[in-house]
């Protein structure tokens, strides 16, 4: 299934016809639903029930567009596409009732050609076949000045400096730069990265960070993180073809038990992986108060975890609250991304979401309100309810940790100081900052 805003093919329109009628199949029978996400806690099955309905709703407007565009009426499809000049040219075909292999016969290339360009949504087209493209569609660019506003999200060299040096230093600690360079050349590559970040994925206003939807239009740390973030995926995406399939969920019974793994972690990876998910782990710059990150990035899902906090209780947590972005908020503020301190106690509706989806799916309440590890003083009950539900038990002392506000009890059962020399295991596990 195409991930651009717009479908431009009859194959993909076919295809997003089989996954709207998958949806309806689901939706419309409790049985068929339940067999899709067997096994999961209830209150993960309502939620899961709430965002197929918004994918649904989304994916029927898209085939809609498609559908109208081909009788003449592309004010839908117009809408869909934006401002993003790779979708204007697909829609612009479309306004003419041209397949690709017209568009192509019209410039004299091979249709193959047409179909690559338009597969990449004509990223990596240069200037002067973008123009001709568009003068055959009689397409007409007309040019729009942008406020202040926007221009400030792209980065210049008058950054404050001291910022500057320290995303610097990060960058040459974790291999973001790929040759040695001085302090100011360093810089400027840099802020050519967030740059060309920003002018193919926007100017998002707003990020939002753990309790409060906040203003970051200045937090050039914060987007240098996710710029860093977003190359990393989609070398990914592009090599293994990812495609991300909402209905496909399967396989998130079975995340959770990753924990008792001692490799759990890598394995979590590898499994989101291979059901559509990018899970990469960028470190925390210093000062910067995020722990997981939830984003899409051409349509396709990226989790970027910190691992600020090295315990085996707190990877999982975050990773399940932001899987849980991606499952319930994939069509609903995923496009604008979530930025999560889990250590935030007041939180809005998403947030709590996320965080209920994450607790019943680590430790389902009604097991949980039942259980005497609740209550427990000493291991054996905690580690035999851990045996039961099939996870680790440090997620279980992590959460007893957290219910009883008590960062002083079982402090040795966490797993500290496991998780990032999985990923990083020639780096020292120092403290985060």
């Amino acid at each position: 299934m195409s991930s651009s805003a717009i479908i431009s093919t009859d194959r993909q329109a076919r295809e997003l016809q089989q996954e709207i009628d998958r949806i309806n199949a689901a939706l419309s029978s409790e049985q068929t639903l339940r067999s899709v996400i067997e096994g999961l806690p209830e209150l993960a099955i309502e939620g899961i029930r709430r965002s197929l309905a918004t994918e649904r709703r989304e994916l029927v407007k898209k085939l809609e567009a498609y559908r109208r565009a081909q009788e003449g009426d592309v004010e839908l499809l117009q809408q869909l596409a934006g401002d993003d000049l790779g979708d204007l040219l697909i829609a612009a075909r479309l306004a003419q009732n041209w397949k690709q292999k017209d568009l192509a016969r019209k410039l004299g290339l091979q249709e193959q050609a047409i179909q690559r360009w338009e597969a990449e949504r004509y990223r990596s087209i240069n200037l002067t076949n973008y123009m001709k493209v568009a003068r055959a569609l009689s397409l007409s660019l007309t040019p729009q000045f942008l406020s202040r506003e926007v221009a400030r999200w792209i980065p210049s060299v008058d950054l404050n400096t001291s910022e500057a040096q320290k995303v610097l230093k990060h960058a040459r600690e974790n291999g973001w730069l790929e040759e040695p360079d001085s302090d100011e050349n360093g810089i400027k590559r840099l802020i050519r990265h967030v740059s060309e970040h920003v002018g193919r994925y926007g100017t998002p206003s707003l990020l939002r960070t753990g309790i409060n939807v906040r203003n970051h239009s200045e937090d050039w740390v914060l987007l240098s993180w996710k710029a860093q973030v977003t190359r990393r995926a989609e070398s990914i995406i592009e090599s293994e073809r990812l495609v991300y399939r909402p209905l496909d969920l399967g396989w998130l019974k079975d995340l959770a038990k990753l924990s008792r793994s001692p490799d759990g972690p890598i394995k979590a990876q590898q499994l989101l992986g291979s059901n559509g998910i990018v899970l990469i782990i960028e470190r925390n710059i210093p000062g910067m108060e995020v722990d997981g990150a939830a984003f899409l990035v051409d349509g396709v899902p990226v989790i970027g975890l910190t691992l600020r906090r090295d315990a085996l209780d707190n990877f999982w947590f975050t990773l399940l609250h932001e899987v849980a972005h991606v499952i319930l908020h994939y069509r609903t503020g995923l496009a604008s991304g979530f930025f999560d301190d889990i250590e935030h106690t007041e939180i809005d509706e998403f947030e709590e979401e996320a965080n209920k989806f994450a607790s019943d799916l680590l430790i389902p309440n009604e097991l949980w309100t039942k259980s005497p590890a609740r209550i427990a003083k000493s291991s054996p009950p905690i580690e035999n309810f851990a045996k039961q539900l099939g996870i680790a038990s440090a997620i279980i002392y992590g959460r007893i940790r957290f219910e009883r506000n008590n960062y002083a009890i079982f402090s040795d059962k966490i797993g500290r100081n496991t998780v990032r020399k999985l990923f990083y295991p020639e780096v020292s596990n120092e403290q985060a900052e």
